[in-house]
This record gives C-alpha cells, structure tokens and sequence, in this order.
C-alpha cells in the first residue's frame, strides 16, 4: 500500500477547550456500526444518557441548537471524558484527518474546516511538500471496473505538474492559478472528445512552466469560472466585480449550516457590491495599499493563495478518476481560493483596514465548514461547475 501526506500532518495537536470554535455543532455526526454496537452495550446512567442521545435509525447522534448530545457548557465532550478517546466514534476519532482511497493508494490530509489545521496550512512558509511511503499493508479490494488505472496515472502525473507551477513564488499567484485551470481544461477537452492519448502531451506543455522559461499561451478557458487579479489595474477589478456578482447567488442556493454564515453573507453583500463597481474598485485600491505597504504583507496575499490552491488541488484533483469532471475538481479549487480571498478582504473592510493572520485563517476555516461538510452544498456547487451556469 502506497501513502502520501504533507509534511505538517503528523504535528497536529487538538486544541479541545482552547479552540476558538468547536467541531461538534453545525453538522451531523454519524456513528460507524462498531462504536453503534459498542453504546448499546453500555450500562448504568451513562448507558441511559447514550441510549437517549442517539438516533438509532440514522445513527447519529441527537443534536441541541446544532450541537452535539454530548457537547458541554466548555466546549468539550462528555463522552470522550466518560469513556476515554478509545470510546469516540470513528468521525470524532479521525477529524480533522480525512483520507482519500484509490486502490493500492491512501492520501492523507488535514481538513480545512479545523481552525487548528487551518492555522498550521496558512502559517507555513515554506512551499508544500508532501511525505510519500510504501508499507508490505494488503491492499483494499477494488473490483477491477471501479477504477481506471492509466487515467488515474495521469491523472497523478497532471496533479505533480499543477503543484509544482503553484509552489513557483517567481509567478504571480493569479498567474499560477490560471496556468492550472487552463491545464485542468485541456485534459478535460481530451477527455471529452475521446482523445485520452493526448493527455500526456497536455501535461507537458506545462511541465516547464517555471520561472525564466517560457510558458504556455495563456488563453481564456472555456470555463466561467475565471481568474482575475484583484486590483492589478480599473478593467481587472471591474471583471473581477462582475465575477464576483454573478457567483454570489450560489450561496443562497445552498443550506447553511450555522445561521451565522447566511448573515455573514448578506452583510458581505451590502459591504463589498451592493455599493457597485466604484465602491468595490475604492475597498480593492485600499486593501491593495495594505497588501503592498510591507513585503510581510505582500508575501502573506501570495502564500496563501498558494497554500489554498495546493490543498484543495491535492484533496480534490485526483478524484475525477472516478467522475471523469476533471476541470470541474480545479474550477472547485479557483473558485473556493477566490471567495475565500474576497470574504478576507470583507473582514479587512469591516475591520476599519486592519487584518491579521486569525482574520485570514478565520475566513479560511468558516468557508470549508460551510461548503466542504455538506454534501448538499458540494453536490449544489458542482452542479454549477458543470454546467457554467454561475
């Protein structure tokens, strides 16, 4: 069995009580059979309080004002302090760790949506790098039509190319990010017109995108989903804004799952658009004079573009070897970077032109919650992707 994590992954550490939020509200929390079995055997009063606290049918447990049964006045869970860490349900016991399975492969990462690996993803200053091992493990049993293997090699093999052209700081984050979009969009042309055998001299093309060699034509991708600098001159700030409202509206489609966030957005909203492109274009100058005033600042803009790109990419990317939508896993990835970068840029505003690194972490963690944890909110977001109906 193959593995591969980055190289931060085994440093996490829960903060419990210290977190500034907690993972046990605002969703569901299912149970796997073995933790089921184990609760139904439990006796005495905290056997009663299990027994109580679950919705067997759908094995989750109950929910208070959006929190968990179990989660207490300080943040932390009763279950874990009656029966230990080994009494925690298989979800409980893994978040934030998420692994994605492919046969013979586990990929390793830390969720976005914890404040605590959020911090430890945006904080990084150095580009990702990634720990690869091979254990003598049995491997999972894959029937053989499930997965096609030499798509997912190229798959990979798209996949390194796009990190590499992310983690290279002598290029303009935009810049990046639209070399991986367009990249992204030329496989999925491939694919889409059966021409699977060209996918490998897509990749190439971009291959030596690094700095001082001379990169691919950089036309528009057929996708809606574009990328445009925040402030690098009027007519980008204005494409910018008018992106920006035309992808807004999405998220009254989706569910929310804190009540909060559905405000946070309608105040965003009044903030930054409702005003037009004159207001937007005076907020982009402003936040684009505090980003420029210390090269701390500038490096914090461009790093964490680049961070946000390179998780979503390495998380998502490689999953469309099991639905062929291989531009729509780096729509995904453009999409989430640029509205997390705009809902920063929110908060800077409402900050009176103040903004610090738990401002950008905060907007970071609180967009995945809200997007990465709900099925119906993904499912509604690809649903768009797909069809450039944003």
């Amino acid at each position: 069995m193959r593995y591969c994590k980055p190289f931060y992954y085994d440093t996490f550490r829960c903060l419990a009580g210290d977190c500034p939020d907690t993972c046990c509200a605002g969703w569901q929390i299912y149970i796997d059979d073995e933790s089921l079995e184990k609760y139904e055997q439990e006796e005495g009063p905290f056997g009663s309080r299990l027994a109580n606290s679950i919705d067997w049918e759908e094995g989750a447990f109950y929910q208070d004002a959006g929190r968990c049964a179990f989660l207490n006045e300080e943040n932390l869970c009763d279950l874990q302090q009656e029966l230990g860490e080994d009494g925690l349900c298989e979800t409980c016991r893994r978040y934030p760790r998420h692994v994605e399975e492919f046969d013979g492969l586990r990929e390793l990462s830390l969720s976005l949506s914890c404040p605590e690996a959020a911090r430890m993803l945006l904080t990084c200053r150095e580009p990702e790098r990634f720990v690869r091992w091979e254990t003598e493990e049995e491997e999972d049993s894959f029937e053989e039509d499930e997965m096609d293997y030499l798509l997912f090699t190229r798959l990979e093999d798209a996949r390194e190319v796009m990190l590499q052209i992310l983690g290279n700081r002598g290029i303009p984050v935009e810049k990046r990010m639209k070399l991986v979009l367009e990249l992204a969009e030329g496989l999925q042309d491939c694919m889409d017109e059966d021409r699977s055998y060209d996918m490998d001299g897509v990749v190439d093309r971009y291959r030596n995108a690094e700095e001082g060699t001379e990169l691919p034509d950089s036309d528009e991708p057929r996708s809606d989903v574009q990328v445009s600098e925040l402030y690098a001159s009027a007519q980008q700030v204005l494409k910018r804004y008018e992106i920006c409202c035309r992808e807004f509206p999405v998220f009254h489609k989706m569910e929310h799952l804190r009540p909060e966030w559905g405000l946070m957005l309608d105040d965003m909203w009044d903030t930054l658009y409702a005003s037009g492109p004159e207001q937007y274009e005076k907020i982009c100058r402003t936040f684009h004079d505090f980003c420029e005033g210390s090269s701390e600042n500038h490096a914090l803009r461009q790093q964490t573009g680049e961070r946000l790109m390179t998780e979503f990419i390495y998380t998502y990317f490689c999953g469309a070897v099991y639905d062929e939508e291989i531009a729509v896993k780096v729509r995904f990835a453009v999409f989430s970077t640029r509205w997390i970068q705009e809902l920063v840029m929110y908060r800077f505003t409402r900050n009176n032109g103040r903004l610090s690194m738990e401002d950008v972490i905060e907007m970071s963690w609180k967009y995945a919650r809200e997007i990465e944890h709900s099925d119906i909110n993904l499912g509604i977001l690809e649903e768009v992707l797909n069809s450039n109906n944003l």
